[in-house]
């Protein structure tokens, strides 16, 4: 039985001194990026940024991977942002998505992802501490906690969200 404690983490809320603080006393070893669009608009989350965060967690010796097929489609993110308009929530004060986005995410996202695959890799880079990021504050506003429960549920991994 692999030996990987995951954790999940978005940024919204927190400055890059308070995000890298929460990563280095984890332990986390490998940050899983699994953002489709690995920008943040506007300078306050700059720092997450792909070549920034690389950069950074490069210097922190911490293995940096991105799963792009672990990621909502465009099509998925437009109805969830339709579903946020209908019920006037914008996006960074989300606290749960939607039936129809949980429901699609699951088939044509985890039910088609290859998690041996991911976890042989998470294997081949000596992970242990392993983080699922996205940028949303609230993990279930957020398709980082689908992935969780997938991991928790199919493989009975624990999972702690920052």
């Amino acid at each position: 039985m692999d030996k990987f404690n995951f954790y999940t983490l978005g940024v919204y809320g927190y400055s890059a001194e308070e995000f890298f603080d929460i990563i280095k006393d984890n332990n986390i070893d490998t940050f899983c990026d699994v953002r489709r669009r690995r920008a943040v608009r506007g300078s306050e989350y700059s720092f997450v940024n792909s070549n920034k965060l690389q950069n950074k967690l490069a210097g922190l010796k911490i293995n940096y991977l991105h799963y792009i097929d672990l990621s909502p489609n465009d099509e998925m993110r437009k109805k969830q942002m339709e579903e946020d308009r209908k019920k006037g929530v914008a996006q960074r004060k989300r606290e749960s998505l939607s039936d129809s986005f949980v429901k699609n995410y699951n088939s044509q996202v985890l039910e088609k992802f290859d998690f041996e695959s991911f976890l042989s890799d998470l294997r081949s880079h000596k992970a242990k501490n392993v983080l699922l990021f996205c940028v949303e504050k609230n993990p279930s506003a957020c398709h980082r906690s689908l992935i969780a429960d997938h991991l928790a549920d199919k493989y009975s991994f624990k999972i702690r969200h920052l």
